[in-house]
């Protein structure tokens, strides 16, 4: 408490002088990465505003690039997602706080709300971020792949587990589909790449949805951001009878693609699919 009402005096002169006692604290949420807090403060002029304290996860910096997330906060923040960034400092930022509820896996399939994450990804996916804008994916997962390879654990039962995967057979089906991937000429946008329940937020009132948290943002394959967020229906038990039905998914997909007309692109979901279908078909005879 002491030390967070003394780094919001030190990022912000109109707090300087308040004492310790104007300023609550209290924790939001906390995940692997990162801990989000809120901090309410009442200002001299008796108002009271709410900012959001964001902490970073211990040794984050190795799988988060927090210079590219700063970066794409500035950019999407003036596109209207997310909270605004209000200060940094060495382990975590300060912003605004959003009055919402985090969404859960069951709310993200619920036809309205399902249509208005697929209008606002779209308009995500429009924003135009400084940088290479070489897809990501691969990059990330043979990185991933690299650091798995050289894992060793004191227990072990764990150490006897790992040894029975075959990180050669994994690396080929990799290799596999990211030529694969290549044959598809698949469009490349600034992506989430984590979009998740968690991720989501509404103001029930004001019937207004948020798309937040952008530390793995990066560009990234259009379908890999979307076939993610589908992923996400599974939740954190990873229940995947809860994966999206092929209706689901055409009702994401039209919306995402359509968002004032969206009945009017069924035929070019339908000829999209098919010729996906195609290129599968032919590059697995090539395989």
């Amino acid at each position: 408490m002491h030390s967070c009402s003394e780094l919001c005096k030190d990022l912000f002169r109109k707090w300087a002088k308040l004492d310790d006692s104007c300023f609550s604290v209290e924790t939001v949420s906390g995940g692997i990465t990162n801990l989000l807090l809120k901090v309410s403060v009442k200002e001299e002029s008796g108002d009271n505003v709410a900012v959001t304290v964001r902490l970073y996860g211990p040794n984050t910096e190795y799988v988060i690039d927090r210079e590219r997330e700063l970066q794409a906060i500035k950019y999407l923040s003036a596109a209207g997602f997310g909270a605004k960034l209000l200060g940094v400092f060495g382990n975590g930022m300060v912003q605004s706080f959003i009055n919402a509820r985090t969404l859960t896996p069951l709310d993200m399939r619920k036809a309205k709300l399902a249509a208005e994450i697929a209008k606002q990804l779209r308009r995500f996916h429009q924003v135009e971020i400084p940088g290479p804008k070489e897809p990501q994916l691969w990059v990330d997962m043979f990185k991933f792949f690299e650091k798995a390879c050289a894992l060793r654990f004191e227990d072990p039962d764990k150490q006897r587990i790992y040894e029975t995967i075959s990180f050669k057979e994994v690396h080929k089906e990799a290799t596999q589909l990211k030529e694969l991937t290549e044959l598809f000429s698949a469009p490349v946008v600034f992506a989430h790449n984590d979009l998740l329940s968690g991720n989501l937020m509404l103001n029930d009132e004001q019937d207004k949805l948020y798309i937040i948290d952008f530390e793995y943002g990066s560009y990234n394959y259009r379908g890999f951001d979307i076939g993610n967020h589908f992923n996400e229906y599974a939740g954190y038990e990873c229940d995947y009878s809860l994966y999206p039905s092929k209706e689901e998914q055409y009702h994401f997909l039209r919306h995402y693609l359509q968002p004032e007309k969206p009945y009017e692109v069924n035929r070019i979901l339908t000829v999209c699919i098919y010729r996906l279908y195609n290129k599968f078909q032919v590059s697995q005879e090539c395989l």
